[in-house]
C-alpha cells in the first residue's frame, strides 16, 4: 500500500506532552464509543438475563478504550498530509510536529493488540475479534482505501463507529443477536447526516485537502437531500427497540422527540439555512445520539 506524500511545511519538532500523545487517539471519539459500548453491555444484560462481572466490565470497557484509541492514532498517522492542509486540524499532533509519524503508527498497532488481547481476556473470542475487525476496518479500509476515493466514504466507513453496541452486546452473550444489530443500524444510519453537516460547513476545506466528501463532488444540495433521506431512515429504525421489545414507552417517546428535532434541523438545513444552520445540525446530531442511548440505558434500569 503506498503511503501519501505528506506536506507538512516542516513543522519545528516540539517536545510532545502526555497531552499530544491523548489527543493521537481521539479522545472525544472515545467517550462516544465507550458510551455506546456501555449502552450495548446493558442492554444486552436487561434482555437476555446474562450478567458480566463488574470488574470484568469495566477491564472490556478498557479495551474498547484503547482500541478505538488506537485506530485514531493509525487514523493520523496515515492522514497526517491531509491534516496539515486544514485549519480544524493543522494543530493535531503529528502535522503540528509534536509528535514524530512514525511513532504515532507505532503506538497504533502496539495498542491495537493490546486492547484485543485484553478484550479476549476480559470477555470472549467473538468480542475480540469484533474488537479487531473494528480497528482494521477504520485503520485499513476507510481510512487508507476509502476516504480519499469514494464520496460514499463516510456511509460505508461508518461500519466501524457502529460496531460499539454490538461489541457489548458479545461481550456479555458471546453471540450476535437481531438486538444488537438494530442498536448498530441506529448508528449506522446516523453517521452520514452527523458528518455530512459537518462537511459542508467545511467544504473548503475538504476541498483543499483532496478529500472527495459529497458536498465537493456532488453539491450542498445533494449532500442535504441525502441528510434528510439519511435522517428520516435513522428516525424509523430508532424506533424498532420499543416494536421489538427490547425498550419500552419512555425510550420510545425519547426517539420520536429526539428524532423530531433532527428531522427540524435537516429540513432547515435543506430549506432555509443561515451560515450557522450546517454546524448547529452537526452539534444536535452529536447530543441526539448522545440523548438516544441515555434514554436506552435510563429505560433499561427503570422498566
Amino acid at each position: 500500500m503506498t503511503q501519501p506524500d505528506v506536506v507538512l511545511d516542516s513543522p519545528e519538532r516540539t517536545v510532545g506532552t502526555a497531552g499530544d500523545y491523548l489527543e493521537l487517539m481521539k479522545p472525544r471519539i472515545i467517550m462516544l464509543v465507550v458510551f455506546t459500548f456501555i449502552a450495548g453491555l446493558v442492554a444486552a444484560q436487561s434482555v437476555t438475563g446474562l450478567v458480566i462481572n463488574p470488574v470484568l466490565a469495566i477491564v472490556a470497557t478498557i479495551a474498547v478504550s484503547l482500541g478505538s484509541g488506537a485506530a485514531g492514532a493509525i487514523n493520523m498517522w496515515f492522514d497526517a498530509d491531509i491534516d496539515a492542509r486544514m485549519a480544524r486540524t493543522a494543530t493535531r499532533p503529528i502535522p503540528s510536529g509534536a509528535v514524530p509519524r512514525e511513532e504515532a503508527l507505532s503506538l497504533g498497532i502496539i495498542i491495537s493488540a493490546m486492547s484485543v488481547l485484553l478484550m479476549w481476556m476480559a470477555s470472549n473470542v467473538l468480542a475480540a475479534v469484533i474488537l479487531a475487525i473494528s480497528i482494521v476496518y477504520y485503520g485499513v479500509f476507510y481510512t487508507m482505501l476509502l476516504k480519499r476515493r469514494t464520496p460514499q466514504n463516510i456511509v460505508i466507513g461508518g461500519l466501524a463507529g457502529a460496531m460499539p453496541p454490538l461489541l457489548g452486546w458479545s461481550a456479555v452473550t458471546g453471540t450476535i443477536e437481531a438486538d444488537a444489530v438494530v442498536l448498530v443500524l441506529i448508528i449506522f444510519a446516523w453517521t452520514p447526516p452527523h458528518f455530512w453537516a459537518l462537511a459542508i460547513h467545511r467544504k473548503e476545506e475538504y476541498a483543499k485537502s483532496g478529500v472527495p466528501m459529497l458536498p465537493v463532488t456532488h453539491g450542498e444540495r445533494v449532500t442535504k437531500i441525502h441528510i434528510t433521506v439519511y435522517t428520516a431512515i435513522l428516525v424509523v429504525i430508532s424506533v424498532i427497540p420499543y416494536f421489538s421489545g427490547m425498550s419500552s414507552l419512555l425510550y420510545l417517546t425519547a426517539a420520536l422527540a429526539l428524532g423530531a428535532g433532527f428531522m427540524f434541523w435537516s429540513l432547515k438545513l435543506m430549506r432555509s439555512p443561515v451560515p450557522s444552520t450546517a454546524m448547529d445540525t452537526f452539534k444536535y446530531s452529536i447530543v441526539y445520539l448522545a440523548l438516544l442511548f441515555v434514554a436506552l440505558v435510563v429505560d433499561h434500569y427503570l422498566f
